[in-house]
């Protein structure tokens, strides 16, 4: 009786990971950035950098869009309303209170994964990658730190959070706004801490 009782209550819960993870995937953090610091090619280009990881690997036929805010633009705005599954098919989120509710997702180093279901580094690895951009603060409103619309990889600074929820900055365990990155470089991105990467989410 305990193990049926276990089994519904289970299927009850929206953070359970689901058999066919892999082709349900709705959420990312992208395995490699373009390169070039945080000049991204723009929101048009973060968000067929997203496509482009996810047809590689093997998830089709979805339209994919980056967590990042411009000027004028939110990021919440972008991504749809979930829920939102990883590769290993774990409910990151439900809907987009949810996911901007830090206390009630289920993002995390063990959750936000890569397109592949690798686990991207966080403090305490080498190199650490924890400072995810993303342009926005913990509501996903633009802060105005995007590195010029991310089109920059010069100076200015982009606002970053971190994946693993923890490390330094006004807020470290926000995974959407902890600090603003020492400049728009690869070489600053890496410097305070990330590589150029971010959140890719289904609509």
């Amino acid at each position: 009786m305990k193990s049926v009782i276990l089994a519904a209550t289970l299927a009850l819960s929206p953070f359970v990971a689901q058999a066919d993870g892999h082709a349900t995937m709705s959420f990312f953090i992208t395995s490699t950035g373009p390169g070039d610091g945080a000049n991204l090619g723009g929101l048009e280009g973060a968000d067929a950098h997203c496509a482009a990881l996810a047809d590689a690997a093997g998830v089709t036929g979805k339209t994919w869009a980056a967590y990042l805010s411009a000027d004028g633009v939110h990021a919440r705005d972008r991504i749809g309303e979930g829920p939102w599954v990883n590769y290993n098919g774990v409910t990151v989120a439900t809907n987009l209170d949810n996911l901007h509710d830090a206390a009630a997702n289920a993002l995390s180093k063990e959750n936000s994964v890569s397109e592949t279901g690798e686990q991207i580094n966080g403090r305490g690895d080498a190199p650490n990658m924890h400072d995810i951009l993303t342009g926005s603060n913990a509501a996903g409103m633009s802060t105005g730190a995007s590195c010029s619309n991310w089109t920059s990889n010069a100076d200015g600074s982009a606002t970053v959070g971190h994946h693993d929820r923890t490390g330094g900055g006004a807020d470290p365990t926000s995974w959407v706004a902890s600090h603003g990155s020492r400049g728009c470089s690869q070489e600053n991105l890496q410097g305070t801490g990330g590589n150029g990467l971010f959140y890719c989410f289904a609509k």
